[in-house]
Order: C-alpha cells, then sequence, then structure tokens
C-alpha cells in the first residue's frame, strides 16, 4: 500500500507565513513556525484526536468561535492566531479549571521537574488562583496494576490512558467511571490492569496521576541523566532512552523511532531493567573448584579457557544468543576459524541452513520492514504470535487492521492474540507449517496432486488453503509473510526454507511494501549470523571451507564425546534449545564448558566450568541487527559493576576485550584496543557492512538492505521456483493421546526471573487444551495435569482455550522450570493430577492475553491501597 503523499501547503499563524504537510493538525503544523500550541490530551500516537482538554484552542479567521487546534487540520491560505487576548484568556480558564482540584504537591510529585502541567501553567496560566473552596479528594495511591500506581486526585481527566487500552493495545481494560468532577480512571470491575504494554500510559500521562512504582520516590529529574541505547530482551529492538542515577539505571522510557518501534515498550523492556542491579549479578570471573564455582583472577580465568580451547582445537564448539552484539559473534567466530581451525558455531537453536538458503533468505529484495506491517494490503502471520515472539509488531499489525483496514491472514497451530483482527484465520497441527507453505505454493502453481496431500499433511483442507490464499492476494500486491525462526527448526528446516522462498517468489514478493520478516529466537539472531558465527557460512555469508556442526550436532557430539569443549555466549542450551534431554548429557559430557554469562543461572551454576561475567545491555557498546536489516548501536549508559571489596580490575569486563585478550593468549592478535576498532572490522569484513561508520548509524540506525552500495556487494540471489515434496503428516490424536506443540511466553528469560517487580508474571507451566478435550479428560480449568510420553514428563496447570482444535495441547518451552524442550512434536498422553492451581505453586499467569480469551486469569480483587506514607518496594 502507498505511503500517504506529503502535499505541503502554506498557512499564516501569529503573522508568520509557514509550510507545513496538508491536512496536518493545527498542533503539529504549528511547529514547521516554530510556534507552541499546548495540549494535555493531545498525542499523535494515539490517533484521531479527541479535544478533550480543550487547552489548544486558538482563533481562525473566518470562524466566529475558537476552535481546538488538536482537531483542526490545516489548509491553504488559512489564517491562524494564538496569541489574541481571547484566545489567552480561554487558555487561562481552562488551566484554572483543572487546577481547582489538582492537589498542590509537586514537591513531592514524581512528575515535578518533567510535569506539562508544570511547564504549561507557568507559562499559559493566570498566575493566582481565585478557588479556596477544600479540593476533592481519592484514597491514594492504589494499586492500579502490580507495576503502577494510580493517584486520582491528580488525574485531568485526559482520556490518554484509556484511549491507549482501547485503541491501540486494543485490551479494553481501562475506562472512566462515573460523570462529571467524580470521574476518575480505573479498570473493567475492579480487576487488576496486567496486559503486555501496561507501562505506556505512565508514559503519556501527562501529570503525576500514573507513576511506575518501581520508580516511585527514587529520583528528581536534577538527580538524572539520560542515556540512549537498545533494548535487547526480544528481537523487537525497541530505541530506548535509561534514567541512570548513580551509576545505576531507574527507568526505561520509550525513544520515538518511527521506523522501529512506533514509540511504545513493552513491559519486559520497560521494567526487567531491574536484572542490572540484582544478586545473580556475576560480577567476577569464576572457575569450578572441588565442585564449587569460586572467584578467580581474570588472568586466572583467561589462561585456564585458552588452556582448554587450545588443546581442544577443531573438538571445541560455540552457541551465541540473546543479547551478543554483531561484534562479540565476528570475534568469536574468526578465534575460532582462524585459531582453532574449528567451524562448530551455531546461533540458531533448530539448526544453520544451507549456504544458498540463508543467503536467499537474507536477499535484500525481499527484506520487508517494520512500517510495511502496516501499510502493507496484506500481512500473512506464518507460525508465530508476536505478542509472545516481538510484541512491538503486535502493535503494528494493530495499527494497519484498524487505520489502513489491511487484511491480516494468520496461519498458525497455536490461537495467537491477533485472531481476532484477522480477516482470516488458518489452524494448522504443531510443527506442519512446512506442510502449508508447501500447499500455498501448490495452490499458487495451481499443482492440485501436492495441494490436497500437502494440506491434509498440515491438517487442513485444500479448500482452507485457497480460501487463505485468496483473502491474501485479494487486497493487492504488497503482501508481507511475518514468520518466526522456529519454522525451519528440526530436520526438515531446509525443506521449510525452500517451501517458503517458492512462495515469496511465486507471490513476487521483491518490491517495495512487500517481502518477508524473520522473528529470529534471539534479540540479535540476525546480526549474530550475518557477523559469520554459524556452521556454514563466514561473515556475510561468505562460503567457508570446512563447514561445522550445527546445534544439535554438537549437542551429539558432546554428548558421545567428540567434542570436548564448549563456549556458551549468552545463551543457555537446557532452557532455550530443543531436546533438553540431550543437551543435559551434552554439558555433563563436556571435559569443559566456559560460560560467558551476566546471570547465575541454573546451567551456569550446574554445568559450568570456566564463568566469564558479561555485560548487561546498559552496560555494552557495539552494534546490534534489527529483523528488518536495521543496523542499530548500543551505547554504554553505566560503568561495569565491580564485586564489594575487590580490586577494580576484577569485575565485568566488556564481551569483544574479553574474547580479544583470550584470542591473544592463544597466539592470536586481533589488534582490538576499543569497541570502536571491533565495529570497524567487522564492518570491513562483511561486504553489504562496507563504508558504514558508527556516526552514521547514530540514533536512529541504518537499514544496510536499502543502500545501492549493500545490495551490489550482496551480489545477486535470482532463484527459481524448485519442485516440492509433501511433507510427513501430522501425528494422529488417538482416544488417549493428543498433539503436542509449544510455545514461547514472552516473559520466559532470565531478566525476568530475577527483576523483582515482575515476579507476579514469572511464567510457570500452563497446559493449553480445548474444552472438548477437558470434558474427555475429565479436567476443569486450573486443574493440575500431567503430560508425558516416554518416561518424560511436564506438570503444570490446565488452561481451557476454546480456539484451542480438538485433539491438541499447548505447553510453554524456555521456563526457568519444567520446560517443554523435552518435547519434539508428537503426541503425548494427559492425565488430571490431585489439587488445583490455586492449590498449588503453579502460577496461571503466562503469555500474552488474547482479545476475549485470556491466558492471563489473575484473581479478581479491588484495587488496594498502599500504607499511608509509605512507597511500594523494589519487591513488591
Amino acid at each position: 500500500m502507498p505511503r500517504p503523499e506529503i502535499n505541503w501547503i502554506t498557512f499564516s499563524i501569529d503573522g508568520r507565513e509557514v509550510k507545513a504537510p496538508e491536512n496536518a493538525m493545527l498542533v503539529d503544523a504549528a511547529k514547521y513556525g516554530d510556534v507552541e500550541i499546548p495540549v494535555f490530551c493531545y498525542e499523535p500516537k494515539l490517533g484521531q484526536p479527541v479535544g478533550a482538554c480543550r487547552m489548544c484552542l486558538v482563533e481562525i479567521e473566518g470562524i466566529p468561535k475558537l476552535q481546538t487546534g488538536c482537531s483542526t487540520p490545516v489548509k491553504d491560505g488559512m489564517v491562524v492566531h494564538t496569541q489574541t487576548e481571547r484566545v489567552h484568556d480561554a487558555q487561562r480558564a481552562v488551566v484554572e479549571f483543572l487546577l481547582i482540584n489538582h492537589p498542590l504537591d509537586c514537591p513531592v510529585c514524581d512528575k515535578g521537574g518533567e510535569c506539562p502541567l508544570q511547564d504549561i501553567t507557568y507559562g499559559w496560566g493566570p498566575g493566582t488562583s481565585r478557588y479556596i473552596e477544600p479540593k476533592r479528594h481519592f484514597v491514594k495511591p492504589l494499586e492500579l496494576s502490580p507495576l503502577i500506581a494510580i493517584d486520582r486526585e491528580r488525574c485531568i481527566l485526559c482520556y490518554r490512558c484509556v484511549r491507549f487500552s482501547q485503541e491501540i493495545s486494543e485490551d479494553y481494560q481501562l475506562i472512566l467511571n462515573e460523570r462529571g468532577a467524580h470521574s476518575f480512571v480505573a479498570t473493567f470491575d475492579g480487576h487488576p490492569y496486567v496486559a503486555p504494554f501496561t507501562g505506556n500510559i505512565v508514559e503519556l500521562c501527562p501529570v503525576g496521576a500514573l507513576i511506575s512504582r518501581s520508580y516511585r520516590f527514587r529520583a528528581r529529574p536534577w538527580d538524572i541523566e539520560g542515556a540512549g541505547t537498545v533494548c535487547t530482551l526480544c528481537p523487537s529492538q525497541c530505541n530506548v532512552d535509561l534514567t541512570v542515577r548513580d551509576d545505576r539505571v531507574l527507568r526505561v522510557s520509550a525513544r520515538d523511532n518511527d521506523e522501529v518501534d512506533d514509540g511504545w515498550l513493552c513491559d519486559k523492556g520497560r521494567f526487567a531493567f531491574q536484572h542490572i542491579h540484582v544478586d545473580e549479578r556475576i560480577t567476577e570471573p569464576l572457575m569450578r573448584q572441588d565442585g564449587k564455582l569460586v572467584p578467580v583472577d581474570w588472568d586466572t580465568a583467561l589462561t585456564a579457557a585458552a588452556q582448554a580451547l587450545g588443546e581442544a582445537g577443531p573438538r571445541a564448539a560455540a552457541i551465541a544468543d540473546g543479547e551478543t552484539t554483531n561484534e562479540e559473534a565476528f570475534l568469536l567466530q574468526r578465534l575460532f576459524r582462524e585459531r582453532l581451525d574449528c567451524g562448530n558455531l551455531s546461533a540458531r537453536p533448530g539448526g544453520d541452513l544451507p549456504l544458498p538458503l540463508a543467503r536467499g533468505l537474507a536477499d535484500p529484495a525481499l527484506q520487508a520492514t517494520v512500517p510495511d506491517l502496516e501499510f502493507a494490503h496484506a500481512v500473512l502471520l506464518l507460525d508465530c504470535d508476536p505478542i509472545d515472539d516481538a510484541p512491538i509488531f503486535d502493535l503494528r499489525l494493530r495499527k494497519g487492521v484498524r487505520r489502513r483496514d489491511m487484511n491480516l491472514v494468520v496461519a498458525s497451530a497455536r490461537p495467537t492474540a491477533l485472531d481476532a483482527n484477522a480477516t482470516t484465520v488458518l489452524r494448522h497441527a504443531p510443527g506442519t507449517a512446512e506442510a502449508l507453505l508447501v500447499a500455498l505454493d501448490a495452490a499458487l502453481s495451481d499443482d492440485r496432486g501436492n495441494l490436497g496431500g500437502a494440506a491434509s499433511a498440515a491438517g487442513s483442507s485444500a479448500q482452507a488453503v485457497q480460501d487463505l490464499l485468496e483473502d491474501l492476494t485479494s487486497a493487492g500486491g504488497d503482501i508481507v509473510i511475518l514468520y518466526s525462526e522456529r519454522l525451519f527448526g528440526g530436520p526438515r528446516g531446509p525443506q521449510a526454507a525452500e517451501a517458503l522462498l517458492n512462495v515469496a517468489n511465486r507471490l513476487n514478493l521483491t518490491g517495495e511494501g512487500a517481502g518477508l520478516l524473520e522473528i529470529p529466537i534471539g534479540a540479535n539472531g540476525r546480526g549474530v549470523r550475518e557477523a559469520g558465527f554459524a556452521a556454514t557460512h563466514g561473515p556475510g555469508f561468505a562460503p567457508v571451507a570446512n563447514p561445522g556442526l550445527a546445534t544439535h550436532g554438537i549437542a551429539e557430539a558432546l554428548a558421545e564425546g567428540q567434542l570436548s569443549t564448549l563456549y556458551l555466549l549468552h545463551t543457555d542450551p537446557l532452557r532455550h534449545m530443543s531436546d533438553g534431554e540431550l543437551w543435559e548429557r551434552a554439558l555433563s559430557s563436556a571435559q569443559t564448558v566456559i560460560a560467558h554469562e551476566s546471570l547465575m543461572t541454573e546451567t551456569v551454576a550446574t554445568h559450568a566450568d570456566i564463568v566469564f561475567p558479561g555485560e548487561a545491555y546498559a552496560e555494552k557498546e557495539g552494534t546490534l541487527v534489527h529483523p528488518d536489516g536495521r543496523v542499530q548501536r548500543l551505547r554504554r549508559a553505566i560503568g561495569h559493576p565491580t564485586p564489594f571489596n575487590r580490586h577494580p580490575g576484577s569485575g565485568v569486563r566488556a564481551g569483544w576485550q574479553v574474547i580479544s585478550d583470550l584470542a591473544k593468549l592463544l597466539g592470536l592478535d586481533f589488534g582490538v584496543f576499543a569497541g570502536s576498532m571491533a565495529s570497524q572490522q567487522l564492518f570491513a569484513a562483511v561486504p553489504f557492512f562496507n563504508g558504514l561508520t558508527l556516526d552514521e548509524i547514530g540514533g536512529r540506525g541504518v537499514r544496510w538492505p536499502a543502500r545501492e552500495a549493500a545490495r551490489l556487494a550482496f551480489g545477486e540471489t535470482s532463484r527459481e521456483p524448485v519442485a516440492l515434496d509433501v511433507p510427513p503428516a501430522a501425528a494422529v490424536p488417538s482416544e488417549d493421546a493428543l498433539r503436542v506443540g509449544t510455545f514461547r511466553p514472552l516473559w520466559s528469560s532470565k531478566e525476568v526471573d530475577v527483576s523483582p517487580i515482575l515476579q507476579y508474571a514469572r511464567p510457570t507451566q500452563v497446559v493449553e487444551l480445548s474444552p472438548v478435550d477437558a470434558e474427555r479428560f475429565g479436567v476443569a480449568d486450573g486443574d493440575k495435569v500431567e503430560v508425558g510420553v516416554n518416561g518424560t514428563q511436564v506438570q503444570g496447570a490446565a488452561k481451557l482455550r476454546h480456539a484451542v482444535p480438538e485433539g491438541t495441547v499447548f505447553v510453554a518451552e524456555g521456563l526457568s522450570d519444567a520446560s517443554s524442550s523435552l518435547f519434539n512434536y508428537g503426541t503425548v498422553q494427559l492425565r488430571r493430577l490431585g489439587g488445583s492451581a490455586e492449590e498449588s505453586p503453579i502460577n496461571p499467569i503466562i503469555g500474552m492475553p488474547a482479545i476475549g480469551e485470556s491466558p492471563f486469569n489473575p484473581p479478581r480483587h479491588e484495587l488496594r491501597e498502599s500504607p499511608p506514607g509509605t512507597a511500594p518496594r523494589m519487591n513488591e
């Protein structure tokens, strides 16, 4: 869908001739003439203005009454006045009216010093108050949610928070109760406001009515510094601004970038910053002695690691994930390939793809952008749920449906949060996305033979596939396929990639506004692979002479004793890799496990022999690559932590420095003495990064697929559709067995596990099944159940969801306990255990809420009052 064309017009404001986009709201158009019109309720990100606060009143020649600048589009030749006495009187009256019941508690208000109401009162207010009557009072503060407190006396009824809940996140949980001067913001029926994006209302609030409980009474604006960087807690890579005081991060705010995050943050990115300063942080090198990890100095740890890697040589392996930067991945792969003559490197939990397929999927012509999710004619959501995999993409898709009438087509095994917004929803069996792609390819090529067989293998029908394709192609040619890296997991990953490229070719997804967009499992999954950290290719997808083992092969070789040393860079195989049983044997069999990690996890505590303390993202410098190819820059906001009562050199070191020092001990000198030097080497080694500089990347990033020089450097990847085989059919459920699928909740991360304020959301296992199957197995919602096969069991709370297909059960993976990574796609038995979720420690809060059918089911309670004179503690 073509972007709206900008038609520039000329209008007059306060005697100045100003050029501005036609139909822009006067509030925005005035800024082109350096004129500020005060607002409270207006926020462009919220969509159509409501004109609730009346603060933006202006005088327009030819219109007798004052008009709201936030809801009046500018036209050519319009004459506007903002400085007449009539306007000033109206603005002073509005401010005076707002202050009638607003408490004068600026000295103790967390918004004080950065409050629009303060600024506007000083700039446009009357300066004195005529009101002497008692002010309105509410009980305060109230717990609106586990993350947010509300002071209802300060609320000016701007509607921003309610509009966000109803029009942006579409969770419909916030409402206005009562009428007139007694109106106040509340949640529906007194339920706590528990949703994926609640923290955004704190930032939207123009006064101190909505307060972050983690920031309340922590600092004042003159005590703090701001530092811009990129969040690495999920693949969305949102641009953030960190509030820092005394070298500690106290708050995370959105740093608007329309090309990346549209100015929103999820609650994980906004509140999980607490993991930076918890007791679980690893702040010094550790080595295992007599079965325990004990602190050692850097020289000892580096020497031991260098010795282990040197002795292992080609029998070493490395896995990277999470917040690994491009520079760290690039240097580590250099160390392994150039010094150890070893290519056993992997950053894909499901295994690396052959080089031609990896290059084909990275073809610049096929790369869709984040804004394309909003402006495309149609988007196919393929076997992923953005609310869990990349939450900000969920908001972008909702925006496209709501404002652009985009066709959203969902094809997934598990119900998604976007099903209610979709024009077509197709359910396939777990693990059969490849079969669905083969069926789509057959429908596009009019191959009736493959169509029926592949559709049946996917657990669907030929007619359903054709209906999906009709809906996908009928709206227009700008089509985006949004899919997860999980699509390529397992032994048939290459075949799934072939099928996806076939479909992309037949749909001609090479034009502007169309293409493929992959959501990697790790935050920087794309960047790590483009830096050359892969078994099948080097930097920039360069061929390698001796391809190494991928993830599954590394685990098998370690378990069988063919490999001896494993380097884990910001990854936890037991938590994030499939086949947890195999990885348990692999880690137990390895002679040396080197863990480069920022937090003490169960895997590190149990299996690591040498531990290098890793940086949190607020301490890092380097670059990342967004899923749409945008190279972004991490900037260091705080210093590295140092253990108490130890010398300064014993603390955390930069990741690039650790790898460089390790290489030097092994006889390979990278010549890297600063993070910027590592970036320069990376940009020189990756052909399509050539010419990039850190200054050019700046705070907004650079999409390398959009650079002509980069496209030429990448080379041709023209590819014709290939013949596809119908994959094996999905497992068939029986009277006593159900098909099993897995999903990874947004909250399943080590950062959430240790963040005090997010303990309410820390996921534990749930078992999602349909009411029909629940009745058959005698299971009620909330019952404690067990699913298992071949002696492997996982226990969890039953969650009945009407949208789950009959004969299928879904369990969560990536949890700190009871991980379903023990299961591959197939069938499992289910049985009810004694007790229920309420009687057991199992927490029913997991995943993200879907519209009308939420996996969240928090206990109903009224909003609670905090004790007088106290502030919520960090661990509340």
